[in-house]
């Protein structure tokens, strides 16, 4: 079972690398320009160039920073990405875990001690308020990703990743619930801080954020994780509304090219209207789409209940 992880483990670290590569073609595609096409066969080892030359970069330290948790923030984040993959379904000594989705949401909400750990460390103004721009960004959306996970685990019975895959083996969720797709989809992008919602990396255009003052491994470990967040919730948005990873794990691709077209067309968005738009939009009808699965279930429950009532009186 170890094994089998550190190999997942492995290739998820690949597919980052080669995801970076594929956001830069298709933002190049979108742009009518040329994306990475020099090293290797068409670009094919420009990921890997990258991560020599972040690598071998300069890592410059000031004084004034809290060593400890300005060097471990990294590390952390990229150990909480990848605590989130033994609820990837592979079916190799799978680690199965009966409340995947509690421990995902356990996991999840651990996010936002990184973008805070990484401004405080840093000891920077432009770091700090960064920080906290993405700290309550990410909180807001994970009201709203709870509330819409919940009316997903009320429908299909169970908090296990495995039986919802199983109970949309006939219909596919997505094609009844495309109100939550939607709302998924806003709160996936808000949590990843990724466009049009990256407040926490894009202060105003001047700084990145609460990672400014990190270069070299310590910012090529930070996207790292990040990439492979990226990841995980594409396949994650598969096994709850395509019907699971299936062939080729369509769902889990179309959603990560789907970041990555947001990405290329859309502005970002103004703070003032993200906070707007998560407390009196994406929270409202979040908590009205499980209302509406409760009232569902126990109609359906009271259906089953008249049925068996029916038959014990013929009985």
């Amino acid at each position: 079972m170890i094994m089998s992880y550190i190999m997942l483990v492995i290739v998820v670290l690949v597919s980052v690398a080669f995801f970076t590569l594929m956001e830069r073609s298709v933002l190049g595609y979108i742009h009518i320009r040329k994306g990475p096409n020099k090293v290797g066969l068409n670009g094919l080892f420009q990921p890997f160039a990258d991560v020599v030359k972040l690598f071998i970069s300069e890592m410059n330290t000031m004084s004034f920073m809290n060593m400890f948790i300005y060097l471990f923030i990294p590390f952390l984040s990229l150990l909480l990405m990848l605590l989130f993959w033994p609820l990837f379904k592979w079916g190799n000594n799978q680690i199965e875990i009966e409340f995947g989705l509690v421990y995902f949401l356990c996991i999840s909400s651990l996010g936002v001690y990184v973008i805070l750990g990484g401004g405080w460390a840093s000891n920077s103004k432009y770091a700090l308020l960064g920080s906290y721009r993405g700290l309550a960004q990410v909180i807001s959306y994970e009201v709203s990703m709870a509330m819409l996970m919940m009316g997903l685990v009320f429908f299909c019975g169970g908090y296990n990743m495995e039986m919802i895959d199983e109970f949309q083996e006939d219909y596919w969720l997505l094609w009844g619930m495309v109100s939550m797709l939607v709302l998924w989809l806003i709160t996936c992008l808000a949590e990843t801080n990724r466009s049009p919602f990256d407040l926490s990396e894009g202060e105003s255009e001047l700084v990145s954020g609460f990672n400014v003052e990190y270069g070299s491994y310590g910012f090529a470990v930070l996207f790292m994780s990040e990439y492979g967040n990226i990841i995980f919730m594409s396949m994650l948005s598969s096994v709850l509304l395509f019907g699971g990873l299936g062939i080729f794990c369509f769902g889990g691709v179309f959603v990560m090219y789907l970041f990555l077209l947001i990405r290329g067309t859309l502005v970002r968005y103004r703070y003032d209207k993200l906070m707007l738009m998560a407390w009196k939009v994406v929270l409202p009808v979040s908590i009205l789409i499980l209302n509406v699965v409760l009232l569902l279930k126990v109609f359906y429950l009271f259906l089953i209940c008249i049925k068996f009532s029916i038959l014990f009186e013929d009985i």
